[in-house]
């Protein structure tokens, strides 16, 4: 048995009640969100803060407030509808999911994980937190801000490893509170403490509700076995991507190749951010927006770099080509 283990049920009452007092009033946490939002908050919560995400789902709920609403329209509305949320993937992967909804379970979301399990895009963590969140089952929910606090309450090191491991997995099974209605509370609180409190950086120790029970601390705050890398941004083919995506998101008609991968007129482009109606003739044709083009053109990336990237954007469903150029999946 894991160090600690013999309080799990004064960890669940203290962490419970510091939620209960402190949750953030979240739209799909309320009482009336749909299963359909939880669903569409999971997948909108991957590796992006509570912040960017709530407008974006505030407007994808009232545009495609079912999953049959969203599995009528051409996937490249759902990529354009992404915005800047960053892995455009997901939209697409969120598209499909709904297409699946509707053709095989009567346009509704799948209650169990089971079933989750089989729509596109869907893996482990989101059928078990939808599951959970949306149904109030019994589910193991394990993401990066509970594996945090895991390690540090309950094992004394100050990031979990960095990757889920079977110890990982089998410590979360057995804190896990009997009752159904308790598991999906505790599942919500760990979390969100340890995306309030028990952060990676700079963890509030002082306002933590068990403090006085934590291993970490106890331990005197050991350093981490390791130290985590960041995702490089500037320069790199995501950068690159993201440029092309935004210049398709807002485009009205196929983007000509060439308008993408030509010499940059960098004072047109610029006078265009500027000034909305400073377009170039070729911008103009091809309905593009001037200054998303800007942007793009500005980044300087090498012609191998832009076709690297485009041809990414094309494996991976994101764009499509013809005669005319490139544009979103219609």
């Amino acid at each position: 048995m894991e160090p600690g283990l013999q309080q799990a049920p004064q960890l669940h009452t203290e962490i419970i009640s510091w939620f209960t007092a402190n949750a953030r009033d979240l739209p799909w946490r309320r009482p009336g969100c749909s299963p359909w939002g939880v669903f569409v908050s999971e997948i909108m919560l991957q590796q992006t803060p509570v912040v960017r995400v709530l407008p974006v789902w505030e407007q994808w709920m009232k545009r495609w407030p079912e999953p049959s609403a969203l599995a009528a329209e051409p996937s490249g509305e759902a990529v354009r509808a992404w915005g800047r949320l960053g892995y455009p993937r997901r939209a697409l992967r969120l598209h499909a999911a709904a297409a699946a909804m509707t053709d095989r379970f009567n346009g509704s979301v799948p209650a169990t994980r089971e079933e989750l399990l089989t729509l596109p895009g869907v893996g482990t963590y989101t059928a078990a937190a939808v599951a959970s969140f949306a149904f109030g089952r019994r589910e193991t929910v394990v993401d990066t801000n509970i594996r945090r606090v895991h390690a540090r309450a309950l094992s004394g090191k100050a990031l979990p490893a960095p990757a889920l491991n079977a110890a990982e997995m089998r410590l979360a099974v057995e804190l896990l509170p009997d009752d159904d209605a308790a598991s999906v509370a505790w599942n919500a609180s760990v979390m969100e403490l340890g995306a309030l409190v028990c952060t990676a950086r700079s963890p509030k120790c002082a306002v933590c509700p068990v403090r006085q029970r934590c291993a970490w601390v106890a331990a005197g705050e050991p350093a981490p076995d390791y130290v985590p890398k960041g995702q490089a941004w500037a320069g790199t083919d995501r950068q690159v991507r993201g440029a092309l995506m935004a210049v398709l998101r807002q485009a009205r008609e196929p983007v000509p190749r060439n308008l993408l991968l030509g010499p940059a007129d960098l004072t047109t482009a610029a006078a265009a951010t500027d000034n909305n109606t400073a377009t170039s003739s070729a911008e103009a044709d091809a309905g593009t927006d001037a200054a998303a083009l800007a942007k793009l053109h500005a980044l300087q990336a090498p012609a191998e770099q832009l076709e690297r990237a485009l041809a990414g954007l094309l494996a991976d469903k994101l764009a499509e080509e013809n005669d005319a150029g490139l544009q979103l999946p219609v």
